[in-house]
């Protein structure tokens, strides 16, 4: 695929072609997900890959925030219609595998990174929520603004997180914690947690993820692919059990009686009407600020 034809994605190196840096590049809706952006990401990481002169590879989002998750435009238009996008109409029973396959290509997309010949690293800012969240734990490394914003709300009702990163971030009990509240936490509370790398202020985040890519970049690529390959053959294997699985689920979540009862709700209400009710039971200001203590 040539960069020149992307539609939501940006791509480009550095001066240096040390680097090569993929923007989600749909600003005007929060670099919300459609259907263009995540074959275009697996290109671009496939791109970098076989640059021989890029040794590490920067993903980040374009204006206010990294990702907002999939489109609420497209889902909002589609629940007018009686489904919403990713949901079947099913008056004719839920078929599994369709669901199945078009949402594991979607986890196939984003777990390119993970897979990547050469290191990634998610600079995040703004907010990466749910299927945004997805993408940005997929990197080797994720640096963060310490005022952004991090989970998977769907969690609540409707979604389940197809890569499945959570747990081999933070452990069992942490991930639990996340994924049982869907609730969304800063930078600094995602580094404290150890589900990031580092946070900083937002003033600092592209100093500091140049600084670690200028680290980086000065180690030979196949020592870099070496170093990544005995790291994730730890995990590759249960990780591939774990997404199969998750992304079953994701696709029985939203057609559960709970996801049609909240399809439904976002039919007569709109779909952030849907999420107000979803997200918003026990998110107070007192739980907040004793749940940050905590963590």
């Amino acid at each position: 695929m040539d960069p020149s034809t992307f539609k939501s994605v940006r791509y480009q190196t550095s001066t240096d072609g040390k680097v090569a840096y993929i923007t989600l590049n749909r600003p005007d809706q929060h670099n919300a997900i459609d259907q263009h952006m995540p074959l275009e990401i697996r290109a671009a990481v496939r791109i970098a890959n076989v640059d021989p002169n890029v040794h590490c590879i920067v993903l980040k989002g374009q204006g206010r925030g990294f990702c907002g998750g999939y489109d609420l435009n497209i889902y909002a238009a589609s629940a007018e219609r009686g489904k919403t996008e990713g949901s079947q109409d099913l008056s004719r029973g839920y078929e599994p595998f369709q669901d199945y396959l078009l949402m594991k290509e979607c986890t196939n997309c984003y777990s390119e990174l993970f897979r990547s010949h050469k290191p990634t690293i998610a600079q995040v800012h703004g907010a990466a929520v749910a299927g945004g969240s997805d993408i940005a734990l997929c990197c080797d490394l994720v640096v963060m603004a310490d005022d952004a914003r991090i989970g998977y709300p769907p969690s609540r009702v409707w979604g389940c997180p197809t890569t499945a990163m959570w747990a081999y971030r933070v452990g069992a009990e942490k991930a639990k914690r996340m994924l049982f509240t869907g609730d969304l936490i800063s930078g600094s509370e995602a580094a404290a947690m150890g589900l990031v790398l580092k946070a900083v202020p937002p003033s600092q985040l592209e100093d500091a993820v140049n600084l670690l890519v200028d680290r980086i970049k000065t180690v030979p690529v196949n020592q870099l692919w070496m170093q990544k390959q005995v790291i994730n053959s730890t995990i590759e294997g249960s990780m591939e059990s774990s997404q199969r699985l998750a992304t079953i689920f994701d696709g029985i979540t939203r057609n559960s009686p709970e996801g049609v009862d909240f399809q439904q709700l976002a039919r007569r209400d709109g779909f952030k009407a849907a999420i107000s009710v979803r997200d918003g039971p026990g998110r107070t200001e007192e739980y907040r600020k004793t749940w940050k203590s905590v963590l």
